[in-house]
């Protein structure tokens, strides 16, 4: 990035399952391979967490026909179990995520730093989209 400052976008949700569930749900590959993604042309065939500060996690993101994909990854900065999680992408930008006990609701609110290359409504867009798909897997999902 370049000197100036960078723009923090801010998507967030409630989601109608207690913060427990909803943490392995976030946090699980088994679990992240069925909600990561934008929209239903794409899905996420690969996801690996080791969750604690210091610790990798690469979500492997791919259309379905094959025509495109990337890996989605970064370091744990800070991992505060069923409270927040820290994290800076590969490409040095950083994100924070709360998870807020509402009674047996669950706030997420998820803020990152916009990178430079797509417009800041498509980046918006796209991250609300994934938290939205989020809330749909975490609302109909059963723990395993």
């Amino acid at each position: 990035m370049g000197a100036a400052k960078p723009v923090v976008l801010t998507v967030e949700t409630i989601v109608h399952s207690p913060v427990e569930s909803v943490w392995e749900y976030w946090t699980d590959p088994k679990h992240i391979t069925q909600w990561s993604k934008a929209s239903d042309d794409w899905h996420t065939p690969h996801a690996e967490n080791d969750l604690r500060p210091g610790g990798k996690f690469l979500s492997r993101m791919e259309a379905k026909d094959g025509s495109f994909g990337f890996d989605f990854g970064g370091e744990y900065d800070e991992v505060i179990i069923n409270e927040s999680i820290s994290y800076t992408l590969g490409d040095g930008r950083k994100v924070k995520i709360d998870f807020l006990r509402k009674d047996n609701d669950t706030q997420i609110i998820e803020s990152f730093e916009a990178e430079e290359t797509n417009a800041i409504e498509m980046q918006q867009a796209g991250w609300q989209a994934i938290l939205d798909n989020f809330k749909k897997y975490a609302e109909t999902a059963t723990v395993r």
